[in-house]
């Protein structure tokens, strides 16, 4: 006999009245009042039975796959499945110049020694920076040192962290061995592994993370630190096969590191040194000067970014050959500085280049230059000499940021909402904007017009027949008072020129002693000067734009002031339906010159996004 129940509804109540109809179409139960009686109770329990096994099978189908798992330990043990572990938190990091004011002449060397530490406050919190190794200075001959790095460099790094050390007694070679760290706030890359002959010896041999090891046989000295399904970290060492040597029963393993607070110490400043050096009994208070104010200090990496690493870093097999290697292996490594990447090889350059693979990185908000740098030198040190193909150079080249401008218009029915005309249209504004935000701003993102107009229409049933003018714009910033030529290039083709509307426009500046702007002629794909106040043109030919090549020209101009942070070009797609930026561009809105226009009874009324 069929059964009338549907098991795919999981929810208590369903279940129990799914019972309830399946015992009515029984003739013995044809007339039961089932609120009354007793047997309202076993339902009940096999109701909350079936639905808590419904539930107990749903989330275990769920998490066990990467894609679906919700809970952080099954998503980092299904990236482990795929070669991917996930970053630890970051500590923040800043540069100092450090330096001592002696007299003395008799001392040739001063050190200043591994984890000296450095107080510093974020928004009235205090917290501590620390040295990673020793930095040595050199008499100048009058008692004055200066503290470099062993390559000479008088910036030092200091990290934000609290030093914590942890020993570990080897064991029986048979038995599994185990080592924990119980700290969900270690920065694993300030990890220091040390394993010592016995408990009393002096003598150690360093470990190295296997992560930073290229060639590894069975003398090689390697751990492995993972991220256990508590959040601590676990120690693992190679059982003594290809994978390197393993400690022996009887050593003894100590691990120092920093456990550290993150990102919430970025922005510090200031460094005040905690502890003077003393010179011959004498005190003296070393000075400190920032370099740079700490930065990339960040959490640990969230389940998101580790669904779509964890893939990437799987095709890439510890090497770099696609330009999805790149990225996939410097987000892995330098996420905590870096945001987005994309990189692209030398024959798809403009122009082309061979012999060399270029890569654009974003960096977050808050990481200083010198922190760039060092940042860019770790990928060419780690990656590109290690892991890239022979012959093959790692050039870096800048993002170059393009914006939007978007009028918006739509006409507006008041009898279909309760709001008012200016609230619908900062409505509109603002679900653009975070449509930016929540899709563009980064690297290989498409623009497309009609996805950004069902976001609109998606607002209020009010809000009818949108459409929508797009425009794309690059910036520069002119050298003021010197004649110059100026080149910029757009990432799309522009559109061909017009007999009735212009497709060239820039802000306004100052040039030829007067406000004025430049616009292409009608028709024309010539540039001329045209006065703010006037409308006149005062020179009708001040360069040209190519709308194939998506290039504008400007040819001997001198500005003496312009508004803003910079000069603004606009220009008119060729496709103002998809804008697809190409290689190291970065699409942006420009809210100032964006407008929403809602259109009633004939009258229009504006409102800046």
């Amino acid at each position: 006999m069929s059964t009338i129940i549907q098991s795919s509804d999981l929810d208590f109540d369903s279940i129990k009245e799914n019972l309830k109809t399946h015992l009515k179409s029984k003739s013995e139960f044809a007339d039961y009042n089932f609120e009354a009686s007793g047997l309202s109770n076993i339902l009940d329990v096999l109701a909350y039975n079936t639905h808590l096994n419904g539930l107990i099978a749903n989330i275990g189908v769920n998490e066990s796959f990467l894609g679906s798992a919700q809970l952080r330990s099954s998503v980092i043990s299904h990236a482990e499945g795929l070669g991917y572990y996930p970053r630890s938190i970051s500590s923040s990091t800043a540069t100092i110049k450090a330096s001592l004011s002696t007299g003395i002449t008799t001392v040739n060397t001063v050190t200043l020694p591994t984890n000296s530490t450095f107080s510093a406050s974020v928004d009235g919190v205090s917290y501590t920076f620390q040295t990673l190794e020793a930095y040595i200075a050199n008499n100048d001959g009058v008692g004055n040192f200066v503290f470099k790095t062993s390559s000479g460099d008088d910036n030092l790094p200091i990290k934000e962290g609290a030093l914590r050390t942890k020993t570990f007694i080897v064991g029986e070679t048979s038995d599994e061995q185990v080592y924990v760290i119980p700290d969900k706030t270690i920065d694993t890359n300030t990890l220091s592994v040390k394993v010592f002959d016995t408990f009393t010896s002096s003598t150690f041999a360093a470990y190295t993370d296997i992560e930073n090891q290229i060639r590894i046989n069975t003398d090689s000295t390697v751990y492995f630190i993972r991220e256990a399904p508590n959040g601590f970290y676990e120690l693992i060492f190679s059982d003594g096969n290809v994978l390197g040597k393993a400690p022996e029963s009887g050593n003894k393993i100590e691990i120092s590191y920093l456990s550290t607070k993150g990102g919430v110490a970025n922005g510090a400043t200031t460094f005040l040194a905690d502890d003077d050096i003393t010179i011959n009994s004498v005190d003296y208070t070393v000075n400190v000067t920032t370099s740079t104010n700490s930065a990339a200090g960040a959490e640990k990496e969230s389940i998101s970014s580790v669904k779509a690493n964890a893939p990437l870093a799987f095709a890439t097999q510890q090497r770099l050959v696609t330009s999805e290697d790149y990225k996939a292996l410097i987000l892995q490594r330098f996420s905590a500085s870096v945001e987005d990447v994309v990189a692209w090889g030398g024959n798809d350059n403009v122009p082309a280049i061979f012999g060399r693979v270029y890569v654009a990185l974003k960096f977050k908000a808050g990481v200083d230059s010198a922190t760039q740098d060092s940042v860019k030198a770790s990928i060419k040190e780690q990656l590109s000499e290690s892991l890239a193909i022979m012959s093959i150079d790692t050039v870096f080249s800048e993002p170059v940021d393009t914006f939007i401008e978007l009028t918006t218009r739509f006409n507006f029915d008041p009898d279909l909402t309760g709001n008012t005309v200016e609230t619908t249209q900062a409505s509109v504004s603002a679900a653009i904007s975070d449509f930016f935000t929540n899709n563009l701003s980064k690297f290989e993102s498409v623009f497309r017009r009609s996805v950004v107009l069902g976001a609109v229409d998606d607002i209020s049933p009010a809000v009818l027949n949108t459409t929508m003018i797009v425009k794309v714009q690059q910036r520069f910033v002119p050298v003021l008072n010197n004649l110059q030529d100026f080149t910029t290039d757009f990432p799309v083709t522009i559109a061909d020129p017009d007999a009735e509307e212009h497709i060239i426009s820039t802000t306004s500046f100052t040039a030829l002693g007067q406000r004025c702007f430049i616009r292409n002629r009608l028709a024309s794909n010539s540039l001329e000067l045209v006065g703010t106040v006037t409308g006149d043109i005062l020179r009708d030919n001040i360069g040209s734009y190519n709308p194939a090549k998506g290039t504008v020209t400007f040819n001997g101009i001198e500005f003496t002031a312009f508004e803003g942070t910079a000069i603004k070009i606009a220009a008119t797609p060729a496709n103002q339906a998809t804008i697809r930026p190409l290689r190291n561009y970065i699409l942006n809105l420009d809210a100032e010159r964006s407008a929403a226009i809602a259109e009633l009874d004939f009258q229009n009324t504006a409102v800046t996004l």
